[in-house]
């Protein structure tokens, strides 16, 4: 701690260095986490046992296709047994990860109760109304009455709904049927059946009967986990490659101009019978104090990077705090800082005592 102090602009500059790659991880994880939680929010709440898409749509979560008839709403409704309630849905990607979904209210209504609503009136009435949630309106800074446009087309803010509930941005079925051309088309159906102990059942039946994809809701809400994302855990990794190689390059700069600003101080101490392995422990206690000095500063600035991004993005990047990467964080900074400090050690180590002594 003494050492720290001598230099202390010295340790803060690789105190917070060492903390930017803890913040980069921890907020890389938590954008994944939060747009996970948030997809599997929204699909949870419509209440829906199994939703039905395309059989083209296979495991991919591709919400986007409008590839389905829409007389399989009714099929689905009418013909299907154990089906209570069938409701088709088109969606529309207007920026990234940001989906416009059309639906018939009555349907939507009748499933899963209606939207709860911060402001405006309760449903679309005309061709052009729009519904948006919460977080987008702070985000797009709209309010009730004001148009907007999205993919040239202008839209009428008439309702500022509560977040959470299957889309963040809402119109009517057919104008988006119409816009897209895909007239009398849907991306997916989600069905309320009478008993959901009828699942397998009511899945295995449309799958035999029909050519069309039929998942449990569970099933579904699981390729939404981060792990089954394809490509979010290699990126992860390539982040924390990059803090590993970021925390080795601070400590090992700090650590090596310690030594050398200290070659006096290593040879008193080595006359006075200190062994290389003290000196080596002096070095690598000293990286560790700022690995963990680091890595509390990372947590403190992700929750930064947090508050920063739920205030200017809140619909586009839904953000969380994980606490349980704060562990594997710290375990990746001192792994860094304990390589970066091994080099300086050893040759803080080696310092002929005599030599030392002499050095001006």
């Amino acid at each position: 701690m003494a050492n720290l102090k001598h230099k202390p602009m010295r340790s803060l500059l690789s105190f917070l260095l060492i903390g930017v790659p803890v913040t980069l991880i921890l907020t890389l994880v938590g954008l994944a986490h939060g747009m996970s939680e948030s997809s599997q929010q929204r699909a949870r709440s419509v209440t829906a046992d199994i939703i039905v898409r395309s059989s083209n749509a296979g495991a991919a979560i591709n919400l986007s296709s409008a590839a389905l008839l829409e007389k399989w709403v009714n099929y689905m409704r009418t013909e299907v047994p154990h089906v209570k309630m069938a409701m088709g849905v088109i969606n529309h990607p207007i920026d990234l990860p940001l989906v416009m979904t059309g639906i018939d209210q009555d349907e939507f209504n009748h499933m899963t109760g209606g939207f709860h609503y911060l402001a405006g009136q309760h449903g679309l009435t005309g061709p052009d109304d729009i519904l948006i949630d919460g977080p987008y309106a702070r985000q797009k800074k709209l309010r009730i009455g004001q148009t907007v446009k999205l993919d040239n087309h202008p839209w009428h803010v008439v309702g500022i709904i509560d977040g959470g509930k299957l889309a963040r941005i809402v119109v009517s079925l057919k104008t988006l049927q119409y816009l897209d051309e895909a007239d009398g088309k849907i991306s997916q159906i989600y069905l309320k059946l009478d008993d959901p102990a009828n699942t397998d059942a009511v899945v295995n039946y449309i799958e035999e009967q029909t050519s069309l994809n039929a998942i449990p809701i569970e099933e579904f809400l699981a390729m939404f986990e981060v792990s089954k994302i394809q490509g979010v855990n290699e990126f992860l990794y390539v982040i924390i490659g990059i803090g590993v190689i970021i925390g080795f390059a601070v400590v090992c700069l700090s650590m090596y101009m310690a030594v050398l600003q200290r070659t006096r101080e290593i040879g008193i101490l080595k006359a006075l019978g200190a062994s290389q392995s003290f000196i080596l422990r002096i070095i690598l206690a000293e990286a560790m104090v700022l690995g963990i000095g680091g890595t509390v500063l990372g947590i403190v600035m992700s929750y930064g990077a947090c508050w920063l991004i739920r205030t200017f993005v809140p619909a586009s990047l839904p953000m969380i705090i994980v606490p349980i990467w704060w562990p594997i964080a710290g375990a990746i900074t001192l792994v860094g800082a304990g390589l970066g400090a091994l080099y300086p050690g050893l040759s803080a180590a080696r310092h002929d005592p005599i030599e030392a002594l002499a050095y001006e």
